[in-house]
């Protein structure tokens, strides 16, 4: 079997065979591809069919020396074992997969050498842009020495305010929590949360408060219970707050390992969930939410929306169309039996 005329020896397709199956200059196709130039549309589609006839695929280094991309987004990571990081990354491709953007995965741990080192490489691999995800909600300084390069920073905002974070709302997500709770007639909500010195812990905790004020409530016990991110924590929790107020009627956890702990607490007491006592969650992590017993109901954080958000705002700030600040997306209540 020999080659078409024109076509190369190994029977790929080229640029000038798409050109010519289309009808147009090999100059045009390539506007076509790479979605420059101005043509009627009926051309440009008249090029992508001849592209999927022939299962043409573009010379990615010949794109790059042609529009000055690398057509690759860094994804700098500080969630090591990526209960936070994957969804993030999930929804990040998911955007730049469209536009045939290719992601580079670099894991931190939260050491800020190896951050260095893949700073480091991700510049030298001239990428078009940088995510980077945290795994906590706390503000993080910005990237050194990467003025030359966007960045946006999801889930832990940068400290800076001139750059683009993208962020959960958690204000909107207690709201939609402590509004389920009082119109199922809850009027004695505990809230049992993580370590205080967690921005996720102190702002959960204070937008519970205001929460509860503004429907004349408080706390059940008159305070707030810092703690643990973890089960035992929520059981030893759920043990000291029936002690000083028995009659609380429900339990708001800053997240859903909290939220399994009391439930199991209150099992174990004979408290029945949700007819005795109801139990909301945070985070939506369904490892543990739907293996409690009962399922929580819980407020899921749009984490993969949040990758989504993030890494549309990174194309913008590729074509110079940076919106800086911090953009917050909403949160959702997800309703099982908990409640």
């Amino acid at each position: 079997m020999t080659s078409a005329p024109g076509s190369p020896s190994d029977g790929r397709a080229r640029l000038t065979d798409v050109a010519a199956l289309a009808g147009v200059s090999v100059g045009t196709a390539s506007k076509a591809l790479n979605g420059g130039g101005r043509m009627r549309p009926e051309t440009r589609q008249r090029v992508m069919d001849a592209v999927a006839e022939l299962g043409f695929r573009p010379n990615q280094h010949a794109q790059s020396l042609h529009s000055g991309r690398s057509w690759t987004v860094g994804l700098m990571t500080t969630d090591g074992i990526g209960r936070f990081s994957t969804p993030v990354l999930l929804g990040a491709e998911d955007a730049l997969g469209a536009g045939k953007i290719s992601v580079l995965l670099c894991d931190t741990r939260g050491d800020a050498i190896r951050e260095q080192h893949h700073l480091r490489n991700l510049m030298d691999r001239r990428v078009d842009g940088i995510i980077v995800a945290g795994r906590r909600t706390d503000p993080r300084p910005p990237l050194p020495g990467v003025e030359s390069v966007p960045v946006v920073y999801a889930l832990s905002p940068s400290t800076d305010p001139s750059d683009t974070s993208v962020v959960t709302d958690d204000r909107g997500g207690v709201r939609l929590a402590i509004e389920h709770l009082v119109s199922t007639g809850r009027t004695r909500i505990a809230h049992v949360t993580g370590p205080e010195h967690h921005a996720a812990a102190r702002e959960r905790a204070r937008f519970a408060v205001e929460e509860l004020a503004g429907a004349s409530l408080e706390p059940s016990t008159g305070r707030i219970h810092y703690g643990e991110w973890s089960e035992a924590w929520g059981r030893r929790a759920a043990d000291a707050v029936l002690r000083t107020a028995p009659g609380t009627d429900a339990f708001f956890c800053g997240n859903d390992q909290i939220a399994r702990g009391v439930a199991d607490a209150l099992r174990e007491r004979g408290v029945a969930v949700p007819a005795d006592v109801a139990v909301v969650g945070y985070d939506n992590w369904d490892t543990m939410a739907l293996a409690s017993r009962p399922p929580l109901t819980t407020v899921d954080t749009s984490l993969a929306e949040i990758g989504r958000i993030a890494a549309l705002e990174l194309l913008r700030a590729i074509d110079a169309e940076p919106r800086p600040g911090v953009h917050t997306v909403p949160c959702r209540l997800v309703v099982r039996e908990s409640s």
